[in-house]
């Protein structure tokens, strides 16, 4: 059919219009975060915080109760809401690491503006990969919503680091903090030490702080005119700050403030009846993403591993919410958590470290230095001192009347059912995501080649459920699993080997049979599985061999192997002059690198346990 030529002009003027109208119907989106801190906020119930901003955002909006990082540090939680995808399934939970993320993987801010939003970041990104600013309009200290074109609906992220763990290194004068360390509540873990309760004040004075940040971002908002188009969102990181909150997947580390407010035009979307509600619905953040395209009516892409909680058309409630932690900083550890509404399930795959591993920054804070001195003082409690011990297997928390999380339920026979349940839920979650934490740092980079780690477990190459339940067999470190770790030893799969080794370490003294698989495995083909091997073999008096391991790994200039040998051999507490003159030839050899590797770090610890210095 012919139409004229004046209307086809006219059908291009009506077509721009229906699209402008569009992107006037699409709300904006504000993001406030902070870093972490825990819900210690007067709208979660805490009387002793003053959070005047952020409980009145509540009231007019809608508080989430039961909200989560799905890590309980920043760069792999970034990472999991900026993907959409669990970091420990796209090969970035480790804190930290710049793998690149997966070929087809797109990023929320990419995604956003892909859809017409104008994205803009000011300032942290963090996200634990290659990728960084690129992705957005603009992510500097000065993007901001107001840049956005006329008409076009925004997406804006704006980010304090007021709360962040490193504002309680220094300690402010008495006479400028606004709380009272004599009155301040603390953790029934801490002993109440004078540098416990100052830090405990300190952190109260800076969610304070961070409050208040949250109210001239909304004081902006009210300004611009442009509040009633748009949809505000504010959340912490992930939980903290003081120690055993941050990097641990307790409540503590990993149940975030989440607030959202939505105008009376988008209505459609509340999430309850009327604002000034809590939500119990559980959600994390690998929700995020699929919620923000859920929001602009667009698809949820299937590469996706959250599910949307605003908008239309959703799904039920989930039942669980799940996650992780590997490596943080210098310090290799492994742990995987599932939470119900009601109860916490924890699965320690490395139940030989101690909770309070010596991390560098963990170290700074002078609360944790008092802690630890109270513990060897003898002044400790048995939940207090349980810190500074070998881990559980398995832990169970009945979290909602055990907040704190100090009540382990995992051997106690009425809660069977419940931990036989949450323990199936975590093991379906990390098959279905194909976790690649499961085989070694070091060896998943050398495996994956030049493809993406992301695409190399969810190519199929990798047997993840043979790994997984070699992985959960070994960490249970039973006598009689000893024959069956043995035979894992002689695995054509080398995660599978490095896991039979792991579980003959936790055996200690009662792995002494397993002494000649043993001192085969230290000359394995993977010199990962070839340095637990080592630790197990120096337990067992074999220190002659455990060196020539150790060594081994030192002498690969690869920052993984050697750390995780550093890591072994500061907690078997050995400064034999073989040791020392190879991490002092490592750290030379370092000087020409990186400073800020992990290698370089777990050197310098060994070092300063020696009280050597570097030169």
């Amino acid at each position: 059919m012919n139409y004229p030529i004046k209307s086809i002009a006219l059908l291009v003027i009506l077509f721009a219009c229906n699209l402008k109208v569009q992107a006037q119907d699409l709300p904006n989106i504000l993001w406030i975060t902070s870093e972490d801190n825990s819900a210690l906020l007067g709208c979660y119930g805490d009387e002793f915080a003053n959070t005047p901003n952020l409980d009145k955002l509540a009231s007019e909006g809608f508080l989430y109760t039961h909200a989560y990082a799905n890590a309980p540090v920043c760069a792999p939680a970034r990472n999991t809401i900026i993907s959409g995808i669990y970091a420990n399934s796209g090969g970035h939970s480790n804190m930290r690491s710049k793998y690149p993320r997966g070929e087809n993987v797109v990023f929320l801010a990419e995604a956003m503006r892909d859809l017409g939003y104008y994205s803009t970041n000011n300032v942290k990104t963090d996200y634990n990969t290659n990728v960084d600013k690129e992705i957005w309009d603009e992510s500097s200290s000065e993007a901001h919503f107001k840049n956005a074109p006329e008409g076009k609906p925004w997406f804006a992220i704006f980010n304090t680091t007021i709360s962040h763990e490193s504002r309680i290194h220094d300690q402010l004068p008495l006479g400028e903090l606004n709380y009272d360390p004599n009155k301040v509540p603390i953790a029934p873990y801490h002993p109440r030490t004078s540098d416990m309760e100052r830090d405990w004040a300190q952190y109260y004075h800076r969610i304070e702080q961070m409050d208040a940040f949250v109210g001239e971002r909304l004081q902006e908002l009210e300004a611009s005119g442009m509040a009633d188009n748009t949809i505000v969102i504010y959340y912490a990181d992930h939980g903290g700050v003081l120690a055993r909150s941050k990097r641990y997947v307790y409540e503590t580390g990993t149940h975030v403030p989440f607030i959202v407010r939505i105008p009376e035009k988008y209505k459609k979307f509340w999430p309850a009846e009327n604002p000034n509600s809590k939500v119990k619905r559980l959600i994390s953040f690998v929700d995020l993403y699929p919620t923000m395209l859920n929001l602009v009516g667009a698809q949820v892409p299937t590469r996706l591993q959250g599910t949307p909680f605003l908008g239309e058309n959703l799904d039920p409630d989930p039942k669980y919410v799940y996650m992780f932690c590997d490596r943080m900083d210098e310090w290799y550890d492994m742990s995987r958590a599932v939470r119900s509404k009601k109860y916490r399930y924890i699965h320690n795959y490395m139940p030989h470290r101690i909770y309070g591993l010596p991390i560098e920054y963990l170290f700074r804070a002078k609360s944790l230095q008092s802690w630890k001195m109270a513990y060897e003082n003898g002044e400790c409690n048995e939940i207090q001192s349980l810190f500074w011990k070998t881990k559980p297997v398995e832990e169970l928390y009945d979290t909602e009347n055990d907040p704190w999380e100090v009540n382990n339920l995992a051997k106690d026979p009425k809660y069977n059912d419940i931990l036989e349940e949450m323990r199936k839920a975590n093991r379906d979650w990390l098959l279905e995501i194909r976790d690649t934490g499961f085989i070694p740092e070091d060896e998943r980079s050398i495996r994956a080649g030049d493809s993406p780690i992301f695409d190399y477990f969810q190519s199929g190459e990798v047997d993840m459920q043979t790994i997984i339940e070699a992985a959960d067999l070994a960490s249970l470190g039973k006598v009689e699993n000893m024959q069956k770790l043995m035979d894992f030893l002689k695995s054509n799969e080398s995660a599978v080997r490095y896991w039979g080794a792991t579980g003959l370490l936790l055996l200690g003294e009662n792995g002494e049979s397993a002494i000649s698989s043993l001192k085969k495995a230290i000359n394995d083909p993977s010199v990962n599985v070839a340095v637990v091997a080592a630790e197990a073999l120096y337990k067992l008096g074999e220190k002659q061999e455990a060196y020539k391991a150790f060594t081994r790994a030192i002498r690969t200039d690869r920052e993984f192997a050697q750390t995780q040998a550093m890591n072994a051999i500061y907690l078997i507490d050995d400064d034999a002059p073989i040791m020392k003159e190879e991490v002092q030839n490592a750290l030379k050899r370092m000087k020409s690198k990186d400073r800020n590797q992990y290698n370089n770090r777990a050197a310098l610890n060994l070092m300063n346990k020696w009280g050597l210095e570097e030169n």
